[in-house]
């Protein structure tokens, strides 16, 4: 029977009733199917006479049959026939990653979970010798029952016709395309494989998810980055394999459910190998009155029942009481002691152990380069100063750290409406490693003649640069005299700054 004569209604070993037509691709058409014998969905693909890689398919399908772990899709059945051939396999409802982040990328910890459940799934599959090696954000579903499933191990790479010289780190690899993806919205990668917009690119290299995106926690930035792009951490391993993937997420809070009960309808896809649910959802598009069921709230007993219930009630009246006669008595001590030293032995403070500040908003902003060509990106400058933590100003990519020996520096100059007294300076410095920074500050920009107020011996991250004593200027210099690490480079990156200048 091949997949072109197949038509809804028809039932295979006499059991499984073919119901709609899902998707065909190259030979294999995807069905939504009843299992007559337990009355349940089932997915089931069907195979044209001339399908090329039927006896590889059905041979992965018996083998991924055998793989136990319940967040990776069941395979029921695998028979290859004159004429009756078929997969039948698990039916799963939900969203896939690519519907989570259609409108935008997810809470990092809830993206880094989904993956963390995958790459675990997928760690138990290699330790049986199966592989995926197509990951899309359409494998990777949040039930509709509230579990992680991945779709298609074993199957959809047979049906693809992909092939891997080393199965562990592509699927590494695509588990970190998809932590890209829930970080970001963006597909590192073919914009056509995932239908997402494509990532996008500096100095030849994706960038990193903290380039792209606001707010991604800088260890899930790195472990990322250690998949997908590891010439930029050097000093630390690579992840290339799932396991390895898997216990670098292994600290992440583990997925809850995204949405109130009753949740809303959920938007529907499919795979190769398994189908997703395409019916209508039952839940209500509002809440409805809620109900009581057996398994969520036990029937209230008689008599000892009530009795527990009133003594619990007056145990909680008791309680309440006593905290608020707490609070009252503490309020009022508070109130009764107010202008009386706070504690004993707590130093009061001093009125010139702080200097009152307020931030000054730069005019301009430039890349300086004195020892070189003059300009350092400085069509990227007003990026730093921009508020903004998805932009950022960058130098150029040098070799090596200390620029070939060739200059002792570059950096970001920041005008500012007038000379001010500069009491602090911070900046974000970004994901990179290594480096070493210094703020100056003068009236001039003159390099000489600027006065160091800060320096740090590490170019990363948030930092705080405080001048002992305010130092007047108008011109506040963020000086790299060695470059932090860049995906198997050196690049200064200043994202945010901000400057504080003494009332």
């Amino acid at each position: 029977m091949s997949s072109s004569a197949v038509e809804p209604g028809t039932k295979l070993a006499e059991r499984f009733r073919l119901e709609d037509r899902v998707h065909e691709s190259g030979g294999a058409t995807l069905w939504k199917a009843i299992d007559e014998v337990l009355a349940r969905p089932v997915a089931v693909h069907t195979f044209d006479p001339d399908f090329p890689r039927l006896n590889e398919v059905v041979t992965a399908a018996r083998a991924a049959s055998r793989l136990t772990d319940p967040r990776l899709t069941q395979v029921f059945d695998a028979t290859e026939d004159d004429g009756h051939s078929y997969v039948v396999s698990e039916w799963v409802s939900g969203e896939t990653l690519t519907d989570m982040i259609t409108s935008g990328p997810l809470d990092p910890e809830r993206a880094a979970a989904l993956v963390a459940e995958a790459a675990e799934a997928l760690a138990h599959a290699h330790e049986a010798d199966q592989a995926h090696l197509c990951l899309t954000p359409d494998h990777l579903v949040w039930t509709a029952g509230s579990t992680v499933k991945l779709l298609g191990v074993g199957v959809d790479a047979v049906l693809a016709d992909v092939t891997s010289d080393d199965p562990a780190r592509t699927d590494a690899e695509g588990l970190g395309r998809l932590l890209y993806a829930g970080l970001t919205g963006h597909w590192p990668g073919d914009e056509q494989e995932s239908g997402l917009p494509a990532a996008p690119m500096d100095d030849g290299h994706f960038c990193s998810p903290r380039q792209v995106t606001a707010g991604v926690p800088g260890y899930l930035d790195t472990i990322t980055c250690r998949v997908l792009l590891p010439e930029s951490r050097r000093g630390l391993e690579p992840l290339t394999t799932p396991e390895g993937v898997a216990e670098a997420l292994a600290s992440v809070p583990r997925p809850t459910p995204m949405h109130v009960a009753p949740p809303p309808p959920l938007p529907v896809a499919s795979s190769r190998s398994e189908g997703l649910d395409t019916s209508a959802p039952q839940h209500p598009s509002t809440p409805a009155p809620p109900q009581h069921h057996h398994h969520q709230q036990p029937p209230r007993q008689a008599g000892g029942g009530g009795m527990l219930n009133k003594v619990a009630m007056t145990m909680v009246v008791l309680l309440v009481m006593v905290a608020v006669g707490l609070g009252a008595w503490t309020l009022g001590r508070s109130i009764g002691n107010a202008g009386t030293p706070i504690a004993e032995g707590t130093p009061t403070p001093t009125p010139t152990a702080a200097t009152a500040t307020r931030e000054v908003k730069p005019a301009s902003a430039t890349g300086f380069d004195p020892l070189g060509g003059g300009d350092e990106r400085g069509e990227l400058a007003l990026y730093a100063v921009d508020g903004k933590p998805s932009t950022d100003w960058h130098s150029e990519s040098y070799n090596s750290e200390d620029f070939g020996r060739l200059k002792d520096g570059v950096g970001l100059m920041l005008t500012l409406d007038q000379s001010v007294p500069v009491k602090q300076v911070s900046v974000d410095f970004g994901s990179g490693s290594g480096g070493s920074a210094e703020i100056r500050v003068g009236d001039s920009q003159d390099l000489k003649n600027m006065t160091v107020i800060g320096k740090s011996a590490e170019a990363s991250g948030k930092k705080i640069f405080t001048a002992e004593s305010p130092k007047k200027g108008r011109h506040v210099l963020i000086w790299f005299t060695k470059m932090p690490t860049y995906q198997g480079k050196y690049r200064g990156t200043v994202i945010d700054v901000k400057v504080l200048a003494a009332k």
